[in-house]
């Protein structure tokens, strides 16, 4: 589903669509998936809950994993669509997917780590 494209982040393509509530989210299994292939370690109990961080256009949005959201989606507040330079949703769009370093400093800097 991802790629690596730079030192800071992979590539994929997602559907991008407007969600219901006002929490970006993704399919669940898909986002315990990337959380223990990029943010874990294998050492200990680790959480496979923890935001993904993803860029889509412009901007970064912190990814929840929920029941209900299809696989390869992107669900994103109406809100943030526009922001994210998302027009007529759903669309397949390009999207990067912060690695965990990565994603540690923004969600750090957007006070949500």
């Amino acid at each position: 589903m991802f790629e690596p494209f730079s030192r800071g982040y992979y590539v994929g393509r997602l559907y991008v669509e407007p969600s219901a509530d006002g929490r970006t989210t993704m399919c669940k299994r898909q986002h315990e998936q990337l959380n223990e292939a990029l943010y874990t370690d294998g050492e200990g109990v680790e959480r496979l809950d923890r935001p993904l961080v993803i860029k889509v256009g412009d901007s970064h949005l912190p990814v929840h994993g929920q029941e209900g959201v299809p696989a390869d989606t992107l669900s994103v507040p109406e809100r943030l669509l526009e922001a994210a330079s998302v027009r007529n949703p759903p669309t397949l769009r390009e999207v990067l997917l912060a690695k965990g370093d990565r994603a540690s400093q923004l969600l750090a800097y957007a006070g949500c780590g």
